[in-house]
């Protein structure tokens, strides 16, 4: 199974070391985050911790085994078609999961390739 945590939110983070712990030991897990921004708060954190400017790194430094959050600000949106926020939400999501089963060497379930 692999998860998506999806975070709504109309805030900037408070604790962004523990948020970066807990991103990191999160990236060992089968599971994306996507994290979209509502409103005009200052969301410069929430782009920190997309990880598309390098690797995450934990409040102690260790980095992310892989890239598992997606940051979308809603306001950039606002006036577009659904279909893009739904594009560029779920825009990192397959390559996360292929990455997810390629660090494990993992087959995906009923591979019919693997017969």
């Amino acid at each position: 199974q692999y998860f998506i945590l999806l975070i709504i939110t109309d805030g900037v983070i408070t604790d962004l070391d523990q948020t970066r712990t807990a991103i990191v030991n999160a990236s060992k897990l089968p599971m994306s985050i996507i994290i979209v921004g509502v409103g005009g708060a200052d969301f410069s954190a929430m782009e920190f911790l997309d990880g598309d400017n390098g690797v995450l790194r934990s409040s102690s430094g260790e980095p992310a085994v892989r890239d598992i959050v997606q940051f979308v600000p809603f306001r950039k949106f606002q006036s577009s078609p659904k279909e893009a926020l739904a594009q560029c939400v779920l825009a990192e999501v397959p390559q996360q999961v292929v990455n997810y089963f390629s660090t494990y060497k993992l087959q995906p379930p009923n591979n019919p390739a693997a017969k």
